[in-house]
């Protein structure tokens, strides 16, 4: 049997193959599809998805870029010299951003189906427990 840092590294693996796969069928990345979500969230700049991202500046230029060539974004200029820029969700990034929400839904009650609700939210505790553990750790 494995550990349960070792079991936990494993469902995070397969996890994220998942959401590979779901990504990819809307024509982004798992890193686009976060900035998004950010973007639906509010966060509209540059400046503003750096500090929630906690990503560099080229690094989230690239992406934003990216999200533009694939129309997924929209950006406009602002401000006196024109170079703050605002984006906004098209259409095909709004579709995109709903379909892996349905698609990551779907998935998570498969997942979860034969699990009766007191046992999941018993994970959800422990797992809450074990992400404080770690951030003290850290410390």
């Amino acid at each position: 049997m494995k550990s349960s840092l070792a079991a936990l590294a494993a469902a995070a693996k397969q996890q994220t193959a998942i959401l590979k796969t779901m990504t990819k069928r809307q024509g982004i990345t798992v890193a686009e599809w976060q900035l998004l979500l950010q973007l639906q969230a509010g966060a509209d700049t540059q400046e503003k998805l750096a500090a929630v991202m906690q990503l560099d500046t080229s690094t989230l230029s690239r992406q934003l870029a990216n999200l533009v060539k694939k129309e997924c974004l929209d950006k406009q200029a602002v401000g006196r010299d024109r170079r703050q820029l605002i984006y906004s969700m098209t259409a095909t990034g709004e579709a995109a951003l709903a379909q892996i929400g349905t698609d990551y839904q779907q998935f998570e009650a498969a997942v979860f189906d034969k699990w009766p609700q007191d046992e999941q939210n018993l994970l959800r505790i422990l797992l809450n427990r074990l992400n404080k553990s770690v951030e003290r750790v850290e410390q």
